[in-house]
């Protein structure tokens, strides 16, 4: 059955996509690969991967499909391009966390960003974020969003603490 959604992100890999889909895929319910497709002789010359390795890599996280590619050292994931994860709760923050952030850079831990262990950048926001950011000017607003510019993983209650103040 072909996919209702119209757009698709195509993550580029060096050489990982199946592992990484795989990762991705055991983290997230309601997730699976798809569909793998291999590189053949065809093309060789230009994108010298060997015939019969992975090419690409369907799956879906969520529902959500996804797309990954094994397209050589060429390009990099940066933090321009990122995957925000809603999470209702403090467990669901810190069960992403933790499975997202295992083995990326601690360096890149900020404000809810993290970069995972294949440079991907990921975004664990409380839903309550919204509502605690929503009034740029008032007082409220002010200490919670002070206070999130600090933190590395969201902690929700130190946030609502703050925005009651």
């Amino acid at each position: 059955m072909p996919s209702t959604t119209r757009i698709t992100p195509c993550l580029w890999f060096d050489n990982q996509a199946e592992e990484a889909a795989k990762y991705y895929v055991k983290i997230f319910k309601n997730s699976k690969i798809k569909k793998i497709g291999r590189y053949g002789e065809a093309g060789k010359e230009t994108h010298g991967q060997k015939p019969g390795s992975v090419m690409i890599v369907e799956f879906e996280l969520d529902k959500q499909p996804f797309t990954a590619l094994n397209g050589g050292p060429i390009f990099k994931f940066t933090e321009a391009v990122s995957l925000q994860v809603r999470c209702k709760d403090q467990k669901e923050v810190d069960y992403y966390w933790g499975k997202l952030s295992a083995g990326g850079d601690p360096q890149a831990q900020v404000c809810g960003w993290l970069k995972d262990k294949y440079g991907l950048s990921w975004q664990i926001v409380p839903e309550v974020i919204p509502k605690l950011l929503a009034d740029h000017k008032s007082p409220k607003s002010q200490r919670a969003f002070a206070l999130m510019m600090t933190q590395k993983k969201p902690d929700i209650a130190a946030l609502q603490k703050a925005y009651d103040g």
